[in-house]
């Protein structure tokens, strides 16, 4: 069997390219960068991942250079080809503009990795450092402005992209794989995976035997994924499946889902309605305590926080039930991007954390070495499971429901605390307004900070604001711009549009905000609001995010679509065409008519990912 080796740099979406391949119908294997050459003789080609590391002396990745030398065709992505350009006599320096999000690329249609394509690409950058002198025997295949963007040496069927080939941002990224695999590399055969559903039935079977499973089940696509494949693999009665109502769900979803999973064939259905417990529990991680969430304002706490808290609960639930704690399975529907995202390192060795998930806390990380962790999504992405959901006769309300995070409202309330606040400096301020010079736009950069991911390492940075002409806004040039905004200004990782009001120049405030039971509430109605009449948009997700900042009034809220097939990267919905403007106004007009003593801003995330994520923490 003809087989592809992809060499992990420790890059976010080292996992997409083995998709990617897999989907071409190659048999792949991820090593790590450091894998001995000999260890590839069985392999035809090698892929080079991207990753977060530079390739300076302090930070460099080593790895076997014979592998250069093996006469195999090898194409190197992002930092895999800055490795290459490196080993071959090029040279790689830090860029002062960065790069992250989606750009175009002038490439050589003449090269053969970019057979049958035009001129002028969109892919999708996310990168610090470039090629600035070609490596010997190497040819520029493409092109940022003046920038390297890819090199190639045809005899010996090297090639290297500064961007991503393998994600969706990257428009005709699966031609260039097709490309390298089939006519480059000449691979033949045709791999067929074994049937996902039959596998995963057989895993299930195999490791919980005759033993009892707790499935943690949120109601969304993941969950309900597993549960289903629980109850073909295993008698009903070996199986329990835990619906935990943390206090942050969407408005009436605990009841929803509830009846939901009843139809999935689930026998021992528990409700737990654990509100004050998430609320007030203080944890100790590594000797620090953590907690309560609501005196917590760092993301990254609050996410080690619930994860640990839906451990705690589902182990009250099995000594509740009388079942052995120690040979008791837990299922959860974890995903790759997941695992991915939180770092895990039996993922990637080299992979930076980007945000914690609560499915891959410390505590569910103890329990998988000790085997007890079910996992039947782990090698997925989000639109696989989707279809094993249709293949396995879900209805298509679960199949196609929005993903709603474990943590759910905690994660899109925006805390913040004053005691800890940033500067902007003035350098700053002078860069956004170069930035906007022209356009007609205001911008005022704001020390509230969110999430992101830059390079393949994660982004704790400033929110930006800008503001104009409202809903008349004009789509191309405001996204361009906010583009701009986060490749040359590094202290920002997210952009937003004020919709309601119209050239803001007074100075915005930030309030303090931490989680009770007013904002939570608040951003529920305001969540329902967002997601009912955004519900015909062409976003995969779509929901509302409560900040707090304003001029007079304490809070303002802004809105969160995102289009994505994979949730590893992904670009807001553009208004007026995927995002209904009339539907926009109307969110605006409820919101003010409902809540104009508490909500100062509607905003819209105009930010990609790179650089920011789907979630704001």
């Amino acid at each position: 069997m003809e087989k592809l080796a992809i060499l992990d740099c420790g890059g976010q979406y080292t996992k997409v390219i083995d998709r990617r391949v897999r989907e071409l119908g190659v048999k792949s294997d991820i090593f790590p960068i450091n894998v001995r050459a000999e260890e590839l003789a069985d392999y035809k080609a090698v892929i080079l991942s991207g990753g977060p590391n530079n390739i300076g002396e302090s930070q460099r990745l080593n790895f076997d250079e014979k592998i250069f030398d093996s006469g195999k065709p090898i194409l190197g992505i992002c930092y895999g080809m800055q490795l290459m350009s490196d080993h071959f006599g090029g040279v790689v320096d830090s860029n002062v503009v960065k790069e992250y999000g989606q750009t175009e690329i002038k490439i050589d249609v003449t090269s053969p990795i970019f057979e049958g394509l035009e001129e002028k690409q969109q892919v999708l950058m996310s990168h610090g450092d470039t090629v600035k002198v070609t490596p010997n025997g190497f040819t520029v295949i493409a092109k940022t402005g003046e920038e390297i963007a890819g090199v190639g040496n045809v005899e010996k069927k090297l090639y290297g992209v500064q961007f991503h080939p393998e994600v969706d941002l990257t428009e005709n990224g699966m031609v260039m794989f097709e490309n390298f695999i089939r006519k480059i590399a000449e691979y033949k055969e045709v791999y067929a995976l074994e049937d996902r559903i039959e596998s995963s039935i057989k895993m299930i079977q195999e490791k919980v035997g005759n033993g009892k499973v707790i499935v943690l089940v949120s109601g969304g696509v993941d969950s309900a994924v597993t549960a289903a494949l629980l109850v073909k693999a295993l008698d009903p009665e070996q199986i329990y499946a835990i619906h935990v109502d943390s206090g942050f769900m969407r408005k009436n979803e605990s009841d929803v889902i509830c009846e939901n999973l009843k139809e999935l064939g689930l026998k021992n259905l528990i409700r737990e309605n654990a509100k004050d417990t998430f609320f007030n529990t203080i944890i100790e991680v590594e000797g620090r305590k953590v907690g309560p969430l609501v005196d917590t304002v760092e993301p990254e706490d609050k996410r080690l926080l619930i994860g640990d808290i839906f451990i705690k609960i589902t182990n009250n639930v099995i000594e509740r039930l009388g079942l052995d704690p120690e040979n008791t399975f837990i299922a959860q529907g974890t995903l790759r991007p997941d695992l991915i995202e939180s770092g895990n390192p039996d993922i990637s060795g080299f992979a930076h954390k980007i945000k914690t998930h609560h499915n891959d806390v410390v505590a569910v990380r103890e329990a998988r070495k000790k085997g007890l962790i079910v996992e039947t999504n782990a090698d997925w992405h989000k639109d696989e499971v989707r279809n094993v959901a249709r293949r396995l006769g879900l209805e298509e309300s679960i199949a196609a429901r929005q993903p709603f995070p474990g943590p759910g409202l905690a994660i899109r309330l925006l805390c913040h605390d004053k005691t800890e606040e940033v500067v902007v400096t003035t350098e700053e301020v002078n860069a956004i307004k170069a930035v906007l010079d022209g356009t007609g736009e205001k911008g005022q950069i704001l020390p509230i900070k969110s999430v992101g991911v830059q390079g393949d390492a994660r982004s704790y940075r400033n929110l930006a604001v800008l503001s104009g002409n409202g809903t008349d806004l004009n789509w191309n040039q405001v996204t361009t711009k906010a583009k701009e905004i986060t490749d040359k200004i590094n202290t920002i990782n997210r952009v937003a549009y004020i919709l309601n009001k119209k050239d803001v120049t007074e100075p915005i405030n930030c309030y303090d905000m931490k989680i009770n039971d007013e904002c939570v509430d608040l951003l529920r109605e305001l969540d329902k609001i967002v997601t009912s009449k955004l519900e015909k948009s062409k976003a995969n997700q779509t929901f509302a995010v409560l900040v707090p900042i304003g001029i007079t009034k304490k809070y303002s809220v802004a809105i969160r679509t995102f289009v994505t097939n994979d949730f590893m990267t992904g670009r807001p919905a553009a208004i007026g065409t995927e995002a209904d403007k009339g539907a926009i106004e109307e969110i605006i007009k409820e919101i003010e008519e409902n809540f104009s003593d508490k909500i100062e801003f509607v905003m819209y995330d105009v930010t990609s990912k790179p650089p920011a994520t789907c979630e704001w923490q």
